[in-house]
């Protein structure tokens, strides 16, 4: 059984070096999206790795811009074109970290070979699905580049009607949902679903943060539903309330430690390394207790 992990990164080399160097196990491929703003030079670092592939078709990235979306798909898709028949796909953040051996990671997918690991809040009171309509009912210009963008977004947004979902489906999102291990056999459908949909692509242009509910609601409503685990295996802080989620550190050790998950985020060791040294430490004690 082979697993394809997709890291999105934009920063920190270093910190993405030690990620990959967390995830080396013999039947992980490593696949990195490099932000097209960002020169790949930047991370020369990393091209001695030979179970890395850094992929072709990068895509500008903006935060909560549609793009960020498009590049996911633009990646899974390359990587599905490999036909090397992954197992599963796992993506990933150059923020992510694993909290468990990579022997156990792979352990914990063969003994689930046939599930997705996605998140969603099935609770459409709570503040994510509050504001949720508004990511495409409104017009957003994040992607796009010219004086005084968002001033003319706001026009926009008084004088036109609100916009209409393309699709009639029911759709699912949450705020851990941009990141998920699903199976080859549901990558494949999805990439086959969203990559030529221009109808779709060319509502999203104008959408906000899509990585939160796309997927999930591609995924929710085929077959693979059936299949599908609302638990991205992901532990991440929201206990700020902020946009994004907390900034991990060794306060955080224990619930990271209880959290049974395999995977936490965020962590950016310019601001504090030494919880990552601190799992390196323990990580052959941390493993999942998921069923």
């Amino acid at each position: 059984m082979r697993i394809a992990h997709i890291i999105m990164a934009h920063k920190n080399p270093p910190q993405l070096l030690r990620l990959i160097e967390r995830l080396q196990h013999p039947n992980f491929d490593i696949f990195i999206h490099i932000d097209k703003k960002v020169p790949l030079d930047n991370f020369f670092l990393l091209k001695e790795k030979t179970n890395i592939t850094f992929i072709k078709n990068r895509v500008e990235c903006n935060w909560g811009g549609n793009n960020f979306f498009k590049a996911i798909i633009s990646s899974v898709n390359e990587v599905i074109h490999l036909q090397k028949n992954y197992a599963f796909v796992s993506l990933l953040s150059g923020q992510d970290y694993p909290i468990t051996t990579a022997e156990n990671i792979y352990n914990y997918f063969l003994q689930n070979s046939n599930k997705n690991f996605i998140s969603y809040d099935p609770s459409r009171q709570s503040n994510w699905w509050k504001g949720a309509v508004n990511r495409y009912e409104k017009y957003h210009f994040t992607d796009v580049h010219f004086k005084w963008k968002y001033v003319l977004q706001t026009i926009v947004n008084i004088v036109l009607p609100r916009r209409k979902f393309p699709y009639s489906f029911k759709l699912f999102g949450g705020r851990n949902a941009s990141w998920w291990t699903i199976t080859g056999d549901c990558a494949k459908y999805l990439v086959d679903e969203l990559m030529h949909d221009k109808k779709l692509w060319d509502f999203l242009k104008y959408s906000w943060c899509t990585d939160e509910f796309m997927v999930c609601s591609i995924i929710m409503n085929s077959k693979f539903r059936h299949d599908t685990v609302n638990n991205n295996l992901r532990y991440i802080d929201w206990s700020e309330g902020n946009a994004r989620p907390k900034l991990l550190g060794m306060a955080d050790f224990d619930h990271i430690k209880q959290s049974g998950m395999l995977f936490a985020r965020k962590f950016d060791q310019d601001i504090e390394s030494q919880i990552l040294d601190k799992i390196d430490r323990d990580c052959s004690l941390l493993s999942s207790n998921l069923a």
